[in-house]
């Protein structure tokens, strides 16, 4: 009798408690077939996220020719069985994972003949083809990026490490949102207690939504308050293989193109896949000019604020008249000339990024031209301070990882500030404090000054140069993966 109850409470108001759930949305389609006069296949689903074609052309066809037998999925393979409850399970477990598997994509197929309700994977692809990435171009070497689809991304992942050890461990997060997370690590590479560190902090994260891979960053990185980030991501399919057979780990997050690596190494953001695409001599001149264009970026309007202001005596004396003929009428000490550039700086570009792309690339160029030349002219600033300014900005773009260049931004307003108050001397202070910082850093258990400190021999034939890869270990990992599997 209970039984008889529960199956007719199915037949009666499934479709209208899962109405009632979802909060009567306009996309939800019920689907019904009879025979002689009596309902015997029901299909629930949400339009606006399957496929409709596979559910007339193979589900609900499957039941019309009577193919559709137990345990057997639809004929197609873009759907396949998810779960299948009994009429006898419990009603209000059958309902919840119904709904849920609705917001997933899925159809919920009722099959009143053998008592049965089934979970099925009908989801529309809907997603921008594979394109280069926008935010790290490259010259030599592969233009596929990854895209907002976390399947695609397995997809690319999987087309350049074709081994039984990669491995996809899927979580979800978010009360709300119940974004697909995916770790991935090679099982025979990564160490243990890296992935253990990786899946625990993962799972360690509470919120109500995910909607991009930084805000599980946010929640994961090792220091909140530094500058420097301890995880990199990367719209590059190429560099995350290189990174995973490192034994490293990667996160992607369902909905975003970028993927999160981690542990990153200091030195490791100096580098770019691209440097294994070229001749080891290039790429160990290329790695040079990174080096110099972050001491640049955050060292030089600094060094001009402290020389102008308290070290006049280390300036040749031909510069020093030139520069003193320059600031003559200037109101302004060379401190706030700095600063004031600097933001300006930082308005226009940060215009550009935001602006239609066509008006934006102009405005940055043309915009900052056309205001130093004015400033100079009205005697605001002096020619020296736009020539400063504009080397710095160019300089900071050299670092081939954004996230990283952001934090020699930050840095440069600091030693700015320092030499203005302090001088040399505050430079020193803030040179020294940097390095501490540095060498306190960890991210994910591993020094984030590495091979400097601690110092690892074998790992300096990839950091300040790049040797050929005869001279190379074609089977070797980081010195530090390495201490970490000898440590398990």
């Amino acid at each position: 009798m209970a039984r008889k109850k529960q199956n007719q409470s199915i037949k009666n108001d499934f479709f209208g408690d899962i109405q009632s759930a979802l909060g009567l949305p306009p996309d939800l389609v019920c689907r019904s077939l009879f025979v002689q006069g009596e309902q015997t296949v029901q299909c629930v689903y949400l339009e606006s996220m399957v496929n409709k074609k596979t559910i007339d052309e193979y589900i609900l066809k499957s039941f019309t020719e009577n193919t559709f037998s137990e345990g057997e999925a639809p004929r197609s393979a873009e759907s396949g069985f998810l779960r299948e409850f009994s009429f006898s399970d419990p009603y209000e477990q059958l309902r919840e994972h119904a709904v849920k598997a609705l917001l997933a994509g899925h159809c919920a197929l009722t099959d009143f003949a053998r008592e049965r309700v089934c979970l099925i994977n009908v989801t529309e692809s809907k997603q921008r083809s594979i394109e280069e990435p926008k935010s790290e171009s490259t010259i030599r070497g592969p233009h596929e990026g990854f895209t907002e689809s976390i399947l695609t991304n397995v997809g690319l992942v999987r087309k350049r490490i074709r081994n039984p050890f990669l491995r996809f461990d899927k979580m979800n997060i978010g009360n709300q949102t119940g974004t697909t997370l995916l770790m991935v690590y090679m099982e025979n590479l990564a160490p243990e207690s890296l992935v253990r560190e990786v899946r625990g902090r993962l799972s360690a994260i509470r919120t109500d939504s995910v909607l991009e891979s930084a805000y599980v960053e946010e929640f994961i990185q090792d220091r909140i308050w530094s500058p420097f980030p301890t995880l990199t991501n990367t719209e590059r399919p190429d560099m995350v293989a290189a990174q995973l057979l490192d034994g490293k780990v990667a996160v992607m997050v369902d909905g975003t193109p970028n993927v999160l690596l981690a542990p990153m190494t200091f030195f490791e953001f100096f580098s770019s896949p691209e440097d294994y695409y070229q001749r080891a001599d290039i790429a160990t001149f290329i790695r040079w000019i990174r080096l110099i264009s972050f001491f640049t970026a955050v060292f030089v309007p600094s060094l001009y604020v402290a020389a102008t202001t308290f070290h006049q005596e280390l300036i040749p004396t031909q510069l020093l008249i030139s520069l003193s003929a320059q600031r003559e009428g200037v109101p302004f000490p060379a401190i706030f000339e700095v600063l004031l550039m600097e933001v300006v700086f930082e308005i226009i570009r940060e215009a550009g990024l935001r602006m239609p792309r066509a008006v934006g690339q102009a405005l940055s160029i043309v915009g900052a031209i056309v205001l130093g030349q004015a400033a100079v002219e009205a005697g605001l600033i002096s020619a020296a301070i736009v020539i400063v300014v504009a080397i710095t900005g160019i300089t900071n773009f050299v670092v081939p990882v954004y996230s990283f260049g952001m934090s020699q931004r930050l840095l440069r307003f600091s030693f700015v500030l320092l030499a203005g108050f302090m001088g040399l001397f505050g430079i020193l202070c803030g040179a020294l404090f940097l390095v501490a910082h540095l060498v306190s850093l960890k991210s994910f258990g591993v020094p984030y000054f590495t091979p400097a400190s601690p110092s690892i021999g074998t790992d300096w034939k990839d950091v300040l140069v790049r040797l050929p890869r005869p001279w190379l270990d074609p089977n070797g990992l980081p010195g530090y993966i390495r201490n970490m599997k000898r440590k398990r």
